[in-house]
């Protein structure tokens, strides 16, 4: 995957940002203010991503390429490595970083965020 794909995936949704928060090189997608992507523009390789604690579990034993990344709560982020991972499945796994973030906004925005993604 590259990163325009990435980039296509991250922003198809509704309330998207993209913003350097930490410095010029790691881009960060942001829903409703919240984050729930990062990547380092540079190599492209990786992906921070949010998820449920659960299923960060199952993915970690599953998949070599899903760990945990440095700064990154182990609990409720994930580093996943790229290479050898199905798109398909990577654009999964953001979609649930995705979810995980709306899931945790207020009623009132999150119904609305969910009308605008169908």
């Amino acid at each position: 995957m590259n990163f325009e794909t990435i980039q296509q995936i991250c922003t198809a949704r509704a309330a998207v940002s993209e913003e350097f928060p930490f410095d010029e090189h790691t881009l960060v997608w942001k829903v409703a203010g919240k984050m729930f992507c990062l990547m380092d523009i540079r190599e492209c390789s990786s992906l921070g991503l949010k998820g449920d604690p659960e299923r960060i579990v199952e993915w970690r034993e599953q998949y070599a390429q899903i760990g945990s990344g440095p700064y990154l709560n182990n609990k409720h982020w994930m580093l996943v490595q790229l290479e050898g991972l199905n798109p398909t499945f990577v654009q999964s796994l953001i979609e649930h970083s995705y979810d995980c973030v709306v899931r945790k906004l207020p009623k009132a925005q999150r119904i609305h965020l969910e009308q605008q993604n169908k």
